[in-house]
């Protein structure tokens, strides 16, 4: 299979998990029985799409090819002023982004800790010898 061949696929079961989803949520227990198994068949799909996105990008096959087309579109100094204005509102975005971070972090290592005290040591058991 092709990358484009690979996506396909990929796309049309994950169209028919949807519908089967929202079946299976209305409690038709048949739909459930099939999300689950095209879960299992899109799962081997996701591991082909990843080799074959893998190889196409070591062989050159995968390109940017929107990055040129969005320069050529800004041609005009209007255009030009609204990307600069978004560029500047998405590094203020990202200069706020850190700051959360930093409180995630000292949160997740809190419960770290936490669960760490409450674990106790395993007691030794001595396994009996057969004779």
């Amino acid at each position: 299979m092709t990358l484009k061949d690979t996506t396909k696929a990929m796309k049309t079961l994950l169209e028919g998990i949807v519908k089967d989803l929202d079946k299976a949520e209305a409690g038709n227990k048949a739909a459930a029985q099939r999300v689950r198994t095209s879960s299992i068949r899109f799962e081997k799909a996701a591991k082909l799409y990843r080799k074959e996105s893998v190889k196409a990008a070591k062989s050159g096959e995968l390109k940017r090819a929107k990055a040129s087309a969005k320069k050529k579109k800004a041609s005009t100094k209007t255009e030009k002023v609204k990307v600069k204005a978004k560029a500047k509102a998405k590094t203020k975005v990202k200069a706020k982004a850190p700051a959360k971070a930093k409180k995630v972090v000292k949160a997740k290592k809190k419960v770290a800790k936490r669960s760490l005290a409450r674990k106790k040591p395993a007691a030794k058991v001595a396994k009996r010898r057969k004779k």
